[in-house]
């Protein structure tokens, strides 16, 4: 199984059915309006639309929000610029990445 998908992370042609991993980022921040949106214009300027999104707002007072969203077709590179764009950001506190493939 893992010689699998080592044989076709290395291969110079992609296997008939080969799906790309999906990229995975979980967003801490404080509940400000303006987080949403430019978390997806960092998705929107690159042509790409989540498959996957959730938001809620939490804490005691319910100022904190947790975004949980879910891109397809993403390299490991470039999602981990992406999540360091976000980190950037004024009220995110944290942000974590993993990649979900397929078997």
């Amino acid at each position: 199984m893992l010689s699998e998908r080592l044989n076709r992370s290395t291969s110079s042609e992609p296997s008939s059915d080969y799906q790309p991993a999906v990229a995975c980022f979980s967003i801490q921040a404080g509940a400000d309006p303006s987080v949403m949106p430019r978390v997806l214009e960092l998705f929107a300027k690159r042509g790409m639309i989540p498959q996957r999104w959730h938001s809620d707002l939490g804490g005691r007072r319910r100022d904190e929000l947790t975004i949980d969203l879910q891109v397809d077709g993403l390299d490991r590179a470039k999602a981990e610029l992406i999540a360091h764009a976000i980190r950037q950001m004024v009220t995110v506190t944290s942000v974590l990445t993993s990649e979900k493939s397929y078997a």
